[in-house]
């Protein structure tokens, strides 16, 4: 990566934390964005701290794809960012930073990293966990700071009720030394004054009377629209910083998440992709009910057992989020093989609800086993999907033909049909479906799913017509060297294929493994890793080397993999 002018010159600006209040007082509004991005860089969180603080535009954003090689940011940045933005509130009373500070909209979408990966990411769970520290500590700033101006309220009050009282004093005295006469004009006055008072009461009373019938008679007609609504301005009102986010919420940062959600301060959290992890439908239920709705686009939920039932309770709250377009389930106990009563009832329960996310274009679906069902489930669907990922949903051959002639087929730009068993029966349905989607499918993966030489050489020539491919996955699957070779010569002529992740050939395996190997049996064999660097690696880099595709990755590693580092 080649880096411009204004970065090498920002990553010098940055290094020397000293001579930040010589800079920034000079420094363009225009580059703030670039010595930001030079401070993460570098990992100087006082510089990020110095930059957040003074920030002179209404939006920052920190996070996004991360380009190849990019790492997260560190976590000591991102503490330094979170703590000088709160500094860095606008506040009426103190006109440095209201002057100073013009952020209204803190976006940290894909910030966070790996928990535990190089250079010290600050993890998803840990991003949720700060991000409700501080929303509930600065609205107790605000409280606090909101308690100290009524205190001074109340003390410039109490030395003004003093001073009435040292003057009513003050004229008693003289009223005191007045004669008769002035005391019955005295009294006099006071009586007229009385009833002026009286009157001046009752026209007070009688407007007080108006000013309420007319607020009660706004309420009334305001009630009539939408009551979320009308709750969520009014908070917004009040707040000073939109803070947007991908929130990571299991047992333990649940409660921490509710309590940020319910309370009203200066800071407001957004949740743009909500992932739950292990945590309870009831749970899941009322923290969609606190959530914004027109920020969210996607959930992903994990390892919570829901059941047919429990999905089908779930999807209608879906439905009321606008711009949701991203649904992930994975390993959230739906299996439809078990003979439970009410399972028929409680699936088309589930396809209904499906029908309603009218703007769902990603569904992810992992170890779900509901073999047989898939027209039920995507036929509701009223928009074709972009992405399907199905690995380990024990895909019939029934599934396969439906989704091969289903309206999806011709728009999936991403299909996973990992560790889903094929043979010679749902063959021609895959080639059908490559058929249908050669033109716009970019990411395919097919790992696991026990292709032999002879399957791959049926398949490859539906493999060779998608022209849009950008990554194949092809890892665990019992191919000899022949029939990798083929493979490969094969994908070299895709021209916009940039990464492949192929199997480790039979070859490469040490003695004792079957003929016909599962995908398990392939991940836990030991390999002969002499055989594999000094043979293999030296044939495919041949193979590559002679088709000039220097710009193709081919990988056997399958832990690291990561498809979308080519877009």
């Amino acid at each position: 990566m080649v880096l411009s002018l204004v970065s090498l010159s920002a990553r010098e600006v940055v290094s020397d934390h000293s001579s930040c209040p010589s800079w920034l007082r000079c420094v363009p509004r225009e580059l703030y964005g670039p010595l930001l991005e030079a401070a993460f860089a570098g990992s100087r969180p006082l510089a990020v701290g110095e930059l957040a603080q003074r920030w002179p535009q209404r939006v920052l954003r920190v996070g996004g794809r991360r380009k190849r090689g990019q790492t997260a940011p560190n976590r000591l940045c991102v503490q330094a960012l979170l703590l000088a933005v709160v500094r860095g509130l606008p506040d009426p009373r103190n006109v440095y930073f209201s002057s100073r500070c013009a952020l209204e909209v803190l976006d940290l979408c894909g910030l966070q990293g790996d928990e535990g990966g190089t250079g010290d990411p600050m993890g998803g769970w840990s991003l949720t966990v700060a991000l409700c520290t501080m929303v509930v500590q600065a609205s107790a700033a605000a409280q606090r700071a909101q308690k100290k101006e009524g205190e001074r309220e109340r003390k410039r009050f109490s030395a003004l009720e003093r001073e009435k009282d040292l003057k009513r004093e003050r004229g008693q005295r003289i009223g005191a030394k007045e004669t008769n006469s002035d005391e019955e004009s005295i009294n006099k006055e006071m009586i007229e004054s009385s009833a002026v008072v009286g009157e001046e009461g009752l026209i007070k009373g009688v407007r007080r009377r108006m000013e309420i019938e007319k607020k009660s008679g706004t309420v009334s007609t305001a009630l009539r629209g939408s009551k979320r609504e009308l709750e969520e301005k009014e908070v917004d009102s009040d707040v000073l910083l939109h803070v947007r986010a991908d929130l990571f919420v299991n047992a333990r940062s649940w409660e921490r998440v509710r309590v940020a959600l319910t309370t009203s301060g200066p800071l407001k959290l957004q949740c743009r992709y909500l992932r739950v992890e292990e945590i309870s439908v009831s749970s899941i239920k009322t923290l969609l009910g606190l959530l914004p709705r027109r920020a969210l686009m996607g959930i992903d939920i994990r390892y919570s057992s829901l059941g047919v039932a429990g999905l089908a309770e779930l999807l209608p709250l879906l439905s009321v989020f606008p711009a949701l377009n991203s649904l992930r389930l994975h390993y959230c106990n739906l299996d439809f093989r078990r003979d439970h009563l009410g399972q028929e009832e409680a699936l088309r329960e589930l396809s209904q609800g499906l029908g309603h996310l009218k703007e769902l274009r990603r569904l992810s679906l992992t170890a779900l086993r509901l073999p047989g069902q898939l027209r039920v489930l995507l036929s509701s669907l009223p928009q074709p999907l972009e992405v399907l990922e199905m690995p380990y949903l024990s895909l019939s051959p029934a599934d396969l033909a439906y989704l091969s002639c289903s309206h999806h087929a011709s728009t999936l730009h991403q299909l996973d049909l990992s560790e889903n068993r094929l043979d010679e029966t749902t063959l021609p349905s895959i080639r059908r479906l490559l058929s249908q989607a050669s033109s716009s499918l970019q990411h395919l993966s097919l790992s696991g799913c026990g292709l032999t030489d002879g399957l791959l050489g049926l398949l490859l020539p539906s493999l060779g017509g998608c022209l849009a491919l950008k990554s194949l996955a092809l890892a665990l699957n019992p191919l000899s060297i022949a029939g990798l070779m083929d493979l490969l010569r094969m994908v070299v002529r895709i021209p916009s294929l940039r990464q492949l992740l192929y199997p480790n050939p039979l070859e490469d395996y040490q003695p004792g493994l079957p003929d016909l190997p599962s995908s398990a049996q392939l991940l836990d064999w030991p390999l002969d890793e002499i055989s594999h660097a000094n043979i293999t690696g030296f044939q495919l880099n041949r193979v590559l080397t002679d088709s000039g595709r220097s710009d193709l990755l081919l990988t056997c590693d399958l832990l690291n993999y990561d498809k979308d580092l080519v877009d």
